[in-house]
């Protein structure tokens, strides 16, 4: 399992899984299986989209 805080991240900005997937531009499925750390090592640009989205820096979300 691939351990992150895309989801702590997205409930503080209150976003739903759908909004933040279309936000991101990837589908749903994958976000949630990011989120469950069923899915690991997205691409750096993945990271960086989901760090923009939730104003926060990679290490924050995925390093920590």
């Amino acid at each position: 399992m691939f351990k992150n805080n895309i989801k702590l991240y997205r409930k503080q900005c209150n976003m739903s899984l759908e909004e933040m997937a279309k936000k991101v531009g990837i589908s749903t499925g994958y976000l949630c299986h990011l989120e469950k750390g069923t899915r690991a090592n997205p691409s750096v640009e993945i990271m960086e989209k989901i760090c923009k989205v939730l104003n926060k820096k990679i290490s924050e979300v995925f390093f920590q």
